[in-house]
Formats: C-alpha cells, sequence, structure tokens
C-alpha cells in the first residue's frame, strides 16, 4: 500500500473532516517544521493514519483514538508497505504521541512536528470551528471544551514556529470567543 492509497482511504473513512485536517496539519508542519531534519515520507504516513481510530470504520468505545490509530496501522496498513523497520517505528511513535492529552516524551522529529501541528489545529478560529461543529447545537460547552484545551497546550510547544503560531492563534481565538460571548448577550 502506498501512500497515494492510504490518501484515498483517509478521504473515504475519514469524511471531509480527515482529509481536510491532514491537509491543514502539512500546511502546518511546512510552517514549523523548517529548521528541523525528518523523513517527509514517513510524516506522510503518520499524517494520514494518525486519526484513523476515531473514523467509524475503526472507532472501538473506550479506547484512546490514538492508542487505536496505531494498533490499525500496525495491525492492517503498514505490513502492507515496503517501509523499513524504522521508519514503521518513527511512524507508529507519531501517530500513538500526537494527541494533546499524552505527556509522554517524544523521540522522532517526526512525532514533535504532528504533535506540535495537531496541538497547533486546535487553537484559534480553526479550533473554535472545529468544536462548535462537534458540539452541534451547544454552543456553551463547546466554548468550554476550547478553553480547557487551550489552557492544556498553551504552553507545551517547543519549537519556535510553533510558539510563535500559538500565541497569535490564541490571541485572536480569545477575542473571537469574546466577541461570541458578547454577541450572545449570556444565551449561548
Amino acid at each position: 500500500m502506498n501512500l497515494e492509497e492510504i490518501e484515498k482511504l483517509t478521504i473515504e473513512y475519514g469524511e471531509d473532516r480527515g482529509i481536510t485536517h491532514c491537509r491543514r496539519l502539512f500546511k502546518l508542519i511546512e510552517m514549523i517544521g523548517c529548521d528541523l531534519a525528518y523523513s517527509e515520507e514517513n510524516l506522510q504516513y503518520a499524517v494520514f493514519l494518525h486519526d484513523w481510530g476515531a473514523y467509524k470504520k475503526y472507532i472501538q468505545a473506550g479506547v484512546d483514538h490514538a492508542f487505536r490509530s496505531a494498533q490499525v496501522a500496525r495491525e492492517e496498513i503498514l505490513p502492507q508497505t515496503d517501509l523499513s523497520a524504522e521508519a514503521v517505528s518513527i511512524i507508529l511513535e507519531a501517530i500513538e504521541l500526537h494527541d494533546y492529552r499524552n505527556k509522554l516524551p517524544v523521540v522522532s522529529n517526526e512525532a514533535l512536528l504532528l504533535r506540535e501541528a495537531d496541538f497547533l489545529d486546535f487553537l484559534g478560529v480553526i479550533g473554535v470551528a472545529r468544536e462548535l461543529v462537534r458540539g452541534g447545537n451547544k454552543i456553551q460547552p463547546a466554548l468550554q471544551q476550547v478553553k480547557k484545551r487551550k489552557e492544556y497546550i498553551q504552553d507545551r510547544f517547543t519549537l519556535p514556529a510553533a510558539k510563535e503560531i500559538a500565541r497569535q492563534r490564541i490571541k485572536e481565538m480569545d477575542e473571537f470567543i469574546r466577541l461570541l460571548e458578547q454577541e450572545g448577550f449570556g444565551y449561548l
């Protein structure tokens, strides 16, 4: 199985949200990873596969999506590639450790880039929009989740470019939330 096939399956299994999230991550990785050495191929596999455990086809109740994504990659997808054992190890580390709730340290630059890009995609106006869509008609709980996640990840960035993007996105996010709450007159 090659990257093109995995991209097509990401589109199929993750629907629009899966592939658009991946494309934003690729753009963010370009922006934050210019000073790091990494395998673009390994990172592409990791980005496409990192959320498969959250897709309908693979989700398991009570199982962390990052763990499940790594499990699916390890057992079903990566054995169908011609990747080296070292590449597979790097890809699995990046997938398993990408989630913002996981505080274990990463070893590879690929894992660092995926993690920090994924964190960034939870910040800013895009971060608020993602949570509002997920929350449906329940705006107030969605905003509480946005604020909670922001507090949890805002000090976890290590890459200088990621820190700067995070700083700007948090500023924009806070202003967006302030305006939303103001215009909601307390009836969100």
